[in-house]
């Protein structure tokens, strides 16, 4: 059986923009009605709050990488999340919850706003966050 060679067509390439992804399936964020649902990988305790880019979860999935300083005691690392998400799609923090995975690291957020425009603030944040 032939290997696929990782420059053939079809074969993910990363790109400069820090998006290793030939597909808008393989972003970590989609239109969700009048919003933007998110999914995320926190580490809290990680020392500053930062987004890293964009990663993978456990399963594989595309994730955005976040760190938060707040240890995930009352909460206190949901809402640093929230923070530091409306802080990147420069939203009111009222804007960004968490909807699922409250306890867990993979978690995801929704941000209100138009999607089309807080999709491309996103792409611009973690494009940013890929330049060394």
């Amino acid at each position: 059986m032939a290997r696929k060679r990782r420059d053939a067509p079809g074969a993910a390439q990363a790109r400069p923009d820090g998006l290793n992804a030939d597909r808008a399936g393989d972003l970590p964020w989609a239109a969700d009605g009048d919003g933007l649902r998110i999914v995320a990988r926190v580490t809290p305790r990680g020392g500053r709050d930062a987004l890293d880019g964009v990663g993978r979860d456990a399963e594989g999935r595309p994730a955005l990488a976040l760190r938060v300083s707040a240890p995930p005691d009352g909460g206190r690392a949901n809402a640093a999340v929230e923070a530091l998400v409306a802080g990147l799609l420069d939203l009111p923090r009222s804007a960004v919850r968490v909807e699922r995975g409250a306890t867990a690291r993979v978690k995801r957020l929704r941000a209100e706003g138009p999607p089309e425009a807080l999709a491309a603030r996103l792409a611009e944040a973690v494009a940013r966050a890929a330049k060394p």
